[in-house]
């Protein structure tokens, strides 16, 4: 017997029939021309671009790359490049890793768990080129899929644009089954209504004269030979006017479907179906919304999925006082307002109703989404062209069950969302966290003056009373990668159409009562967003940012923590941190020592923020026992520049010699303060540029 050659496929040449596009990280020109030589000489097309130095890899993660190699860099961490692919446009770009100096093997996994494609070794040639392959096919397999799936989507789009323009009779063909049809495909086989198709075979209504022919050319277009989809056809239905039946089977958005079309002479064409407003008004060449909503549930499925329907409430009076550019971005931006705080896949139903997807793999997950959306009822602020104007949401919902059939199937869903209100979650949790703040709160000391209240500080009250007080969560970032879901909460109300940050009101000191209320809410108010969003993610931890009066003023604190935490029930040891000022703590210490001991033990953790740029920060550390340290902006600040992070470095350095505490570097709002941070040992980032402030609980990797 002649000898059979095993190959395999990841050494053919496919994968050098196109250019190889490396990125590349290292301080050492020779590996970089030991790397290129490596697939020259194996045939491969190189194009390659060798840099050491952070603002260099920020330019250069703006083009389209195949892999990225990291060996060595003065300013820049493997884990670095790994946090800023992930927000790139290329969040799934594999990194190889060259074998660190002092590379163990038993660490390999914890490299590949932190997002490490491969660590491959340079000194051996052969097995480098294979990990080299197998990256370049995964990152080629990913942009293919990406570029068929906008391929499928500009196909649809047009055959859509086809089957409008040319009026033609369309069916959904599934396992030879009719699952819908339009108004003319109705009308061309004698049928009244939809319900009369549904489940009926497609040899049934077709009733082909040639049926061999007919069925063996049908199995061939179910098996994806969609060439052979375009022919014509005598039928013996009698219903059918005209013969033959000129017939296209194209690719339909649903799994393993069909879509038959046929086209009409004008004696067939139907007048009963009247085409709506949402056809009349779009384009030919658009997708109908919900066949982008079909397609987009067929590239992300879900077990469970909701539309829900963002309105306007009401509409300020004042922005139709505007000149037409600020009026008509009010309108605009919603939609960037939605996209920010849902991080969902949206659609614009009409110019100011936007339907939102939102999914979830269990019943209670989806259900967990939804309720954490009711946040989003209270007035908020949004911003156009340096202004900022009113904006009230009303918001509704609905389940999908099935793909959207049709327009008139999607105008029900929209109706029926307008009518139904997100769930509370109250039936499902049983849930009751207010009744836990005791009706009168007694205070340490009972000889504190109250004066008259500030015009800021009666609309604060007022806000209250209406349960308008706003939390705004922000995701931190963990270099550890493994407290993924911890969220600092911060609060304000709206006042004279601007925001006021609740713990920067100096006047909440004259109404020490006034300011624990305050605070109680807040807690409760955070903890019940916080047990909800335990459904999706167990592990979910909150950083609550307080006044001094509800630690210094009020002895039931502690047994309402403890009740707190009981009630929201995480499986986590801490799942509560408060978090005060570091000024507020400095001038009580003493005091600030004993109560927060006692806070300790009620379940809680200890943070201080603005921490580290006082002359009270050391002995502070020295003789407190707190948990984490938010570090004052003015040191963030200091991320602008690579001198100024040294100096920070050696000021984090002199306060983990003090006492190791997990350090939080927030408000780094830019690419280049976010990926400085690795060069410092803080622990936790948080900024604009990883998440927004948000007013609910969201997983910003979660899309």
């Amino acid at each position: 017997m002649g000898s059979i050659e095993v190959r395999n496929p990841l050494l053919s040449k496919k994968l050098k029939r196109t250019e190889t596009r490396l990125l590349i990280i290292d301080d050492n020109q020779i590996r970089f021309n030991k790397i290129c030589d490596l697939l020259t000489t194996s045939e491969h097309q190189v194009h390659a671009f060798l840099l050491d130095d952070l603002q260099t890899f920020e330019k250069q993660l703006h083009l389209n790359w195949d892999i990225v190699i990291f060996g060595r860099a003065y300013d820049l961490k493997y884990e670095q490049a790994l946090s800023l692919i992930r927000l790139s446009k290329q969040p799934e770009l594999p990194l190889i890793l060259l074998k660190p100096d002092d590379y163990e093997p038993n660490q390999y996994v914890t490299y590949i768990r932190k997002g490490v494609y491969d660590v491959a070794n340079l000194d051996f040639p052969d097995r480098f080129y294979l990990s080299l392959l197998r990256a370049l096919s995964f990152s080629r397999l990913n942009q293919g899929q990406q570029h068929l799936m906008q391929e499928l989507e500009n196909v649809q789009t047009q055959a859509q644009a086809w089957v409008s323009e040319s009026n033609k009779a369309v069916a959904i063909i599934q396992e030879g089954i009719h699952i819908g049809a339009n108004e003319e495909y109705l009308h061309l086989f004698g049928l009244k209504s939809e319900d009369e198709i549904i489940g009926l075979p497609l040899l049934d209504v077709l009733q082909p004269q040639d049926l061999n022919d007919f069925k063996l050319r049908f199995k061939k277009i179910s098996q994806g030979q969609l060439d052979q989809g375009r022919f014509e056809l005598t039928t013996l239905n009698s219903h059918v006017q005209t013969n033959p039946l000129k017939i296209e089977f194209l690719a339909a958005v649903e799994d393993d479907a069909l879509q038959i079309t046929i086209e009409l002479n004008q004696t067939e064409h139907t007048t009963s179906a009247q085409p709506t407003v949402a056809q009349v008004e779009a384009p030919a060449a658009q997708p109908n919304t919900y066949q982008l909503i079909n397609r987009t549930i067929a590239k992300q499925p879900a077990d469970f999925n909701a539309l829900v329907l963002f309105s306007l409430a009401s509409c300020p009076e004042s922005i139709f006082q505007q000149d037409w550019a600020t009026s008509n971005a009010y309108f605009s931006n919603i939609h960037s307002f939605l996209k920010e705080q849902t991080n969902v896949p949206l659609f614009k139903v009409n110019h100011a109703l936007y339907a939102g997807l939102f999914q979830g793999s269990s019943e209670s997950v989806l259900e967990s989404k939804l309720i954490g959306l009711s946040a989003l009822s209270k007035p908020q602020l949004l911003g156009v062209n340096q202004q900022t104007f009113p904006l009230n949401l009303r918001m509704g919902y609905t389940l999908i069950q099935h793909n959207i059939k049709d327009e008139q199937q999607f105008q029900q869903l929209i109706e029926r969302a307008y009518n139904t209100a997100l769930p509370s979650g109250q039936e499902q949790n049983n849930i009751e966290l207010n009744p836990i703040a005791p009706p009168h709160i007694e205070l340490i000391d009972s000889h504190l003056n109250l004066q008259e209240h500030s015009s800021l500080l009666k609309a604060l009250q007022k806000s209250l009373e209406r349960g308008e007080i706003h939390l705004k969560y922000q995701q931190l970032y963990d270099k550890q990668d493994s407290n993924l879901y911890t969220y600092e909460v911060t609060s304000g109300f709206i006042y004279n159409n601007a925001w006021q940050d609740i713990t920067s009101i100096r006047e909440l000191a004259d109404d020490p009562e006034f300011s624990i209320k305050l605070d109680r809410w807040i807690l409760v108010e955070a903890c019940k967003q916080l047990h909800n969003f335990i459904t999706q993610y167990p592990d979910a931890k909150i950083i609550v940012n307080l006044n001094k009066e509800v630690l210094f003023s009020d002895r039931t604190f502690p047994a309402f923590i403890a009740k707190l935490i009981t009630i929201v029930g995480s499986k986590q040891s801490h799942p509560l941190i408060l978090q005060f000022s570091e000024e507020d703590i400095a001038k009580n210490l003493n005091d600030a020592q004993k109560y927060t001991a006692q806070l300790i033990q009620s379940g809680a953790e200890i943070s201080l923020r603005e921490f580290g740029n006082s002359i009270y920060s050391e002995s502070i550390l020295n003789q407190m026992s707190i948990n984490h340290v938010t570090l004052h902006h003015q040191l963030a600040q200091m991320l602008d520049s690579d001198k100024s992070t040294e100096e920070l470095q050696e000021r984090i350095n002199h306060f983990h010699e003090i006492k190791a505490t997990q350090m939080l570097l927030r408000e780094l709002n830019n690419m280049t303060m976010f990926a400085n941070a690795w060069n410092v040992e803080a622990r936790y980032l948080q900024g604009d540029y990883f998440q927004k402030k948000l007013d609910h609980l969201i997983d910003v990797q979660d899309q």
